[in-house]
């Protein structure tokens, strides 16, 4: 049985490190010293095989902690997609972040827009334009 939790001790560094620098379509190639620079500086989340204590899902969400969140670097092993781990990764993260009274989330994704919607999230439209800066 999966569980979730918000507790960094319990992440997986190197496996971590691994799904997204050879597994994501937005993150590979990423150095370990950046990676590990990102997630000392975000909250980390994780799925856990109840028995075995085996990672099997990753989150972490960059947040001021009183108005905006950023959620990033959401990644379910291949093994156990389909079976409930994402929205259980899902609900724990947006649980815990629920008494900061947080006013925006926002993500990025190319393929799991209906799983976000099922959490109350929506493209982004309206009066407000988003823009972005990259390097």
């Amino acid at each position: 049985m999966p569980v979730f939790s918000a507790d960094p001790a319990r992440i997986d560094v190197a496996l971590v490190h691994r799904w997204l620098s050879e597994e994501s379509y937005w993150a590979k190639g990423r150095p370990r010293a950046t990676q590990d620079v990102a997630m000392a500086g975000s909250r980390n989340y994780g799925v856990y095989d109840e028995a075995t204590g085996a990672q099997l899902a990753y989150a972490r969400v960059v947040t001021d902690g009183a108005l905006f969140a950023w959620l990033c670097d959401v990644f379910v092993a291949p093994s156990v997609r389909g079976t409930g781990v994402g929205k259980l990764l899902l609900q724990g993260v947006l649980d815990d972040l629920e008494p900061l009274g947080l006013k925006r989330m926002l993500l990025a994704t190319a393929d799991a827009q209906e799983l976000y919607r099922r959490f109350g999230f929506t493209e982004l439209s309206g009066e407000m334009a988003w823009m972005i800066r990259q390097s």
